[in-house]
C-alpha cells in the first residue's frame, strides 16, 4: 500500500545521496562543531575565572612612586619588579623566627623587549649600601627618610611601593608592574613543575634551610628547592652573591622547563603551573590574568637562549664590612641598556672566549695565611666568577699557585689566568669536571686590576646554562 508518500527509487552503485539527506548530515556536523566550540569557550572561561580569582593584587599608587618618575623610553617594552618575601607568619612560620613585617630575600627586575625576541634578569644583591629615597608611611609601615642603607630597608620600611620607587630612583629604568612570591607558594610552583634539576658539587647538609642533600645532578621538589635557594653558608662560598647565582641558574633550569615540550604539550600540567603560579604570587593591580596571558602569547617564539641572567656589577664596600656596593661605570651602563630596551649582546669589552659567569671555581688555601681562602673568593666573585667551594690543601705550604684543570675546563683556563697576577698551570688527564681548581701558594700576588671598560659583568649568562656541565 501507499503511504501517500512518493518511495524513493533504489539507490544504485556509484549514485549520490539525496541532496536533503547531506544537508541534514551537514548541519548535524555543524551542530557538534559549535557545541565543541562552546564547550571548550566554556571551559576556557572557567578556567581563566578560576586562575583570575587566584591572584591576590596589593595598590600601588602615584603617591607612593612620587612626582619624579623616570620616563617611559621605551613604549611597547616591559619592566616587573620581582621581590621574593621573607615573610615568617602563617603557613611560612617553619621557616625561620616570626619577624615582625617583611624583608625581601630577593629582588630583580625582568625586563622584556618590545619586539618580545629577549628578556634580562637583573638581580639587585640586598646587602648593597645604596641612597634609599624618601617613602611615605601608609598603613602599618612607618615610611622612610631618604639615608645611605641597605636596599632591602625599602620594604620593611614602605612595602613594595616603596622598592619601586628605590629601584626607579636607582636605576633610571621606568618600572611598569610588580610580582610578590612567598615561600609557601615557590614550592607550589616547583611540585606544579615535578620538580626542577640542580646540580651540587659536594653533599649539603644544612638544618638551618632544612636542606639534605647528596652530592650531583639530581631533581629537587618544591621543599627542597626553597631550601635550597634559601641556603647561603652551607653552598659555596656562604656569601650572598654565591646565593644569588645560584638562584639565577636555578630560576635558569624552571626556565627551560617550563619551555620544555614536556610542559607545554601536557594541558593538565600546564593548567597545574598556571594554578600554582596564580596561587603564589601577590601582584600590583594592572597586572592581570588578560596582561598575563597577553605578554605569554607574545612570547611564544622567545627560546631560553635569550633569556640572559645578570647581577648588578659590585665590589665589596670598603667602609662597611659585609655591604656591597655597586660598580661604576658599569652599573649605570647597564640600567641604561634596560631603560632604553637595548640587548647586551652587542656589548664589547668582554676580555674571554669564554665568560666569567660560566667559569666555576673551587678554591685551596696552601698557605698558613687565615682567611685568605675567602678573600680570594671575593675578590673573583667580583669579577662574576661562580665558588663552589672553598678548603685548604692536605698539605701546607705550597710553594706555587696554580690551576688545575682537566680536559673538559681547558678552555675556561684562558678566562681565569688573564685575570691572576701569576699561576702556573697542571693538567689532570682523569678529571671528568669542567670546574677548574685554584691552589693559593705563598707566592699569591692577587688579581690584575680591572679595566674601567670591561663589560664582562653586564653579560651575565641565558638560561641555556647548565649548572652540571659547567
Amino acid at each position: 500500500m501507499s503511504s501517500g508518500v512518493v518511495d524513493a527509487p533504489p539507490s544504485e552503485p556509484g549514485a549520490k545521496p539525496p541532496r536533503r539527506s547531506r544537508h541534514r548530515w551537514l548541519r548535524w556536523v555543524l551542530a557538534v562543531a559549535v557545541a565543541v566550540v562552546l564547550l571548550v569557550a566554556g571551559l576556557a572561561a572557567g578556567v581563566f575565572a578560576k586562575l583570575n580569582g587566584n591572584i591576590k593584587h596589593e595598590d600601588v599608587t602615584a603617591e607612593d612612586l612620587g612626582a619624579t618618575r623616570p620616563p617611559k623610553v621605551a613604549g611597547t617594552a616591559m619592566n616587573v619588579l620581582v621581590v621574593g618575601s621573607d615573610q615568617r607568619d602563617g603557613k611560612n612560620a617553619r621557616y625561620g623566627h616570626r619577624i615582625a613585617g617583611e624583608r625581601t630575600d630577593t629582588i630583580m627586575l625582568v625586563h622584556v623587549s618590545s619586539k618580545r625576541d629577549n628578556a634580562m634578569v637583573v638581580s639587585f644583591p640586598r646587602d648593597s649600601l645604596v641612597q634609599l629615597p624618601a617613602c611615605r608611611a601608609t598603613g602599618a609601615f612607618p615610611g622612610q627618610r631618604p639615608h645611605l642603607g641597605m636596599i632591602n630597608e625599602s620594604f620593611n620600611s614602605g612595602g613594595i611601593g616603596c622598592t619601586w620607587k628605590t629601584i626607579e630612583s636607582l636605576t633610571g629604568i621606568h618600572i611598569d608592574h610588580f610580582v610578590k612570591v612567598d615561600f609557601t607558594g615557590f614550592k607550589g610552583i616547583v611540585n606544579a613543575l615535578g620538580g626542577v634539576e640542580v646540580c651540587l658539587p659536594q653533599r649539603v647538609d644544612d638544618t638551618k634551610a632544612l636542606l639534605h642533600l647528596p652530592a650531583g645532578r639530581q631533581t629537587l621538589d618544591g621543599e627542597q628547592a626553597l631550601g635550597y635557594v634559601r641556603a647561603r653558608y652551607s653552598l659555596g662560598d656562604g656569601s650572598d652573591i654565591g646565593r644569588i647565582q645560584r638562584q639565577q641558574m636555578f630560576i635558569a633550569s624552571m626556565v627551560k622547563k617550563v619551555m620544555s615540550g614536556e610542559t607545554l604539550t601536557d594541558p593538565a600540567k600546564m593548567f597545574g603551573l598556571l594554578d600554582a603560579a596564580t596561587k603564589a604570587v601577590t601582584t600590583d593591580r594592572n597586572l592581570t590574568t588578560g596582561v598575563m596571558k597577553d605578554l605569554a602569547t607574545s612570547l611564544q617564539g622567545l627560546n631560553a637562549g635569550k633569556i640572559r641572567f645578570i647581577t648588578t656589577p659590585w665590589h665589596y664596600s670598603l667602609t662597611q664590612p659585609g655591604r656591597v656596593e655597586w660598580v661604576q661605570p658599569q652599573a649605570g651602563r647597564l640600567f641604561q641598556i634596560v631603560a632604553k630596551d637595548q640587548s647586551v649582546e652587542g656589548v664589547k669589552g668582554g676580555q674571554a672566549k669564554v665568560g666569567r659567569s660560566k667559569v666555576q671555581i673551587e678554591l685551596r688555601n696552601g698557605t698558613w695565611r687565615g682567611g685568605l681562602g675567602t678573600q680570594v673568593a671575593a675578590a673573583l666573585e667580583q669579577r662574576g666568577y661562580h665558588i663552589t667551594k672553598i678548603g685548604d690543601t692536605p698539605r701546607k705550604p705550597q710553594a706555587r699557585t696554580t690551576v688545575l684543570y682537566g680536559p673538559n675546563g681547558e678552555t675556561r683556563v684562558p678566562t681565569l689566568t688573564a685575570d691572576l697576577l701569576g699561576a702556573r698551570l697542571r693538567e689532570l688527564p682523569a678529571a671528568r669536571t669542567s670546574h677548574l681548581v685554584l691552589v693559593i701558594g705563598d707566592d699569591w700576588k692577587g688579581l690584575k686590576q680591572l679595566r674601567s671598560d670591561d663589560a664582562e659583568a653586564i653579560k651575565g649568562f641565558d638560561a641555556t646554562h647548565d649548572s652540571c656541565a659547567t
